[in-house]
């Protein structure tokens, strides 16, 4: 799984986004950073039954922490905009 050119420069803006945009790219990053762990635990054991080469399993694991940083850094800014829309806070 790699993240895309494009969703790297992801910037956040949801002035013009719904509640349900909002929600629905909060759970499309979810299900993103779930395939992120599952393809690093395959190479991890690719690696251990040694399918993979360690300068394989090195870029696929580094490629894969590069791409759940991005996540959790959607993540936060889904979880700020959230708050941000609730009721009294403005």
């Amino acid at each position: 799984m790699q993240i895309q050119e494009s969703e790297l420069s992801w910037s956040g803006d949801f002035s013009t986004s719904s509640l349900s945009d909002v929600i629905r790219w909060q759970t499309e990053n979810t299900a993103l950073a779930k395939q992120i762990r599952l393809d690093k635990k395959t190479a991890v054991t690719k690696r251990l039954a040694k399918q993979i080469s360690f300068d394989e399993y090195q870029n696929s694991t580094s490629l894969a922490d590069r791409e759940l940083a991005e996540c959790r850094r959607r993540r936060q800014i889904i979880i700020d905009e959230l708050i941000r829309r609730q009721p009294g806070n403005s």
